[in-house]
């Protein structure tokens, strides 16, 4: 595509991403100083459909882009956008006013991205098993039975009854615990290596007290295997964008925003691809084929835990939701660590 294409069809998109409305060559010509007639312009423009960049809506005599017009866009030609000092302020106070434990951190950072962005937004919640072993203590019930607490770095706590094997004492589960938290130290939780069961049974050394350490160690994690927690916000937010006030059109989308499984898919897809933006046809869903997701992945100490998303019609700001992502992407490890170690 030669140079003037692709300042036209720049000017196209960053107009119709801010009016909503097919864009014509008069507007182009008025707005934008590209130092040719509109008649120039419509031909360009012309040219640019042919190609499958741009398409016509019903009779209008203005054109709006494609998946293929978003992308070329998105790729080469979007400016990029920087989060200013006052908004990474505006974010790092939001969290410290609206969060006060780890269960929160995922839902405000839900409401957080869809009101900066008057979009959906999903984020996929760290697994427990990809979080790494801090702690684990137990504490007395009744005579034959303890809660074990375990606690990974993300500050994730699961909590379990546990029945004491016959003669065993609470004291020997205290001294359990010991054991545990000495040879788990920094292993992530689904991947402990055999030599740390192997320490773990020579120093325990009572096959029972064993037995019942494993058991503790599975059940708490049995729950956590393969669910991951999706927190969603900014329905009503996607709903007041002019594409979706045609309710059949947005019937399809609100049944599968219903469907949490089907979204836990289609996050996943994206799990570990860093930055990632779908437009349009792009998307395996047909039901979100007239919308864009831009993803991002988030790490703790390295580790990759989860997904955060961005989903809104074609026309989304693009550069705005990147900028965001790519911020949030390195900010909410920073929260997510401060709240865990607090316990």
């Amino acid at each position: 595509m030669d140079e003037r294409k692709q300042r036209v069809l720049q000017a196209v998109v960053q107009d119709y991403i801010e009016s909503a409305e097919p864009v014509g060559s008069r507007t182009i010509a008025r707005r934008h100083d590209l130092g040719v007639s509109p008649a120039t312009i419509r031909n360009e423009m012309a040219d640019l459909e042919m190609l499958g960049y741009l398409e016509h809506i019903h009779t209008s005599s203005g054109r709006i882009p494609s998946s293929k017009g978003y992308r070329f866009y998105v790729d080469g030609l979007m400016q990029p956008t920087q989060l200013s000092d006052e908004e990474k302020t505006q974010i790092d106070r939001w969290y410290r006013a609206r969060v006060k434990r780890i269960e929160e951190v995922f839902q405000e950072t839900a409401r957080l991205i869809s009101h900066v962005t008057k979009n959906v937004a999903l984020v996929l919640a760290p697994q427990m098993t990809k979080s790494a072993f801090r702690c684990l203590q137990f504490l007395p019930l009744d005579d034959r039975r303890s809660v074990a607490v375990l606690m990974t770095d993300a500050g994730f706590i699961e909590n379990r009854i546990v029945a004491m094997p016959s003669g065993a004492s609470f004291e020997d589960f205290q001294r359990m615990a010991r054991v545990i938290n000495d040879c788990l130290a920094g292993c992530t939780l689904d991947a402990i290596p055999k030599a740390a069961y192997r320490k773990i049974r020579s120093e325990i050394s009572d096959e029972e007290l064993y037995e019942a350490a494993l058991d503790v160690i599975s059940r708490a994690l049995d729950d956590r295997e393969g669910r991951d927690r999706l927190y969603l916000g900014g329905t009503r937010e996607m709903l007041s964008q002019p594409e979706f006030r045609d309710v059949e059109r947005v019937k399809e989308i609100l049944l599968m925003l219903e469907e949490e499984q089907l979204l836990k898919e289609i996050l996943s897809a994206h799990l570990g691809d860093g930055l990632r933006v779908t437009i349009g046809q792009e998307n395996d869903y047909k039901g979100i084929q007239d919308c864009s997701i831009v993803t991002a992945t988030y790490h703790l100490d390295g580790e990759l835990l989860g997904t955060i998303a961005v989903l809104g019609p074609t026309r989304m700001e693009y550069g705005k939701a990147m900028s965001l992502l790519g911020y949030m992407n390195e900010h909410l490890s920073d929260v997510v660590r401060r709240l865990g170690w607090q316990g």
